[in-house]
């Protein structure tokens, strides 16, 4: 188990990453070439037939169960709280000018509030963790065409692939998880 003999809590997840979060600050308030530094952070800690999520920021966390994609966590984004809010809606969010504006993202403040998920796995359920230089880039629909038709080798191949087809604006980051047997012990 490359998990280690841990036990997954909400407690310690969010307590790593409020610590993540304190390190990459005081970097950025200590060397003056790093100021103004952060990132997003989606980490998943698996352990039996449970997953824990802890996310900041517009990357994303999907599942695909039974052939249906599901996002499972929130943009921390200035549209997305938009969307929430439905001043615009989803259509208009992903061309609005200020897409790109996150409303929270390790290291930028000395503390961060941080959502910490809890989801059941399922054998056969796929996870997708990705940045915004692939969602932005390539629909949900085709997402799930894609991780339902192919290997995840090929699945991923393929997202990078057209991430980078269709404009590829910034950085493409994305990771694949199949889940063939749960342990419900």
């Amino acid at each position: 188990n490359a998990i280690g003999k841990k036990k997954p809590s909400e407690d310690a997840l969010r307590r790593a990453v409020e610590a993540a979060n304190r390190r990459v600050y005081e970097m950025s308030r200590q060397d003056e070439s790093l100021q103004g530094m952060g990132t997003t952070m989606s980490v998943l800690w698996a352990r039996k037939d449970r997953l824990l999520i802890a996310h900041v920021g517009d990357s994303r966390v999907y599942r695909l169960r039974g052939g249906e994609l599901t996002q499972i966590t929130d943009d921390h984004s200035f549209v997305a709280e938009l969307v929430r809010k439905n001043v615009i809606t989803p259509e208009m969010a992903k061309n609005h000018p200020h897409r790109n504006i996150i409303t929270r993202a390790v290291g930028v403040d000395p503390m961060v509030e941080v959502d910490v998920l809890e989801e059941t796995m399922a054998p056969g359920d796929i996870w997708l963790v990705c940045s915004d230089g692939l969602h932005g880039m390539v629909d949900d629909a085709e997402i799930q065409q894609t991780l339902t038709e192919l290997e995840l080798d090929e699945a991923a191949e393929r997202l990078l692939s057209r991430s980078l087809e269709n404009g590829g604006y910034d950085n493409v980051t994305l990771v694949l998880i199949g889940c063939e047997e749960v342990d419900a012990k």
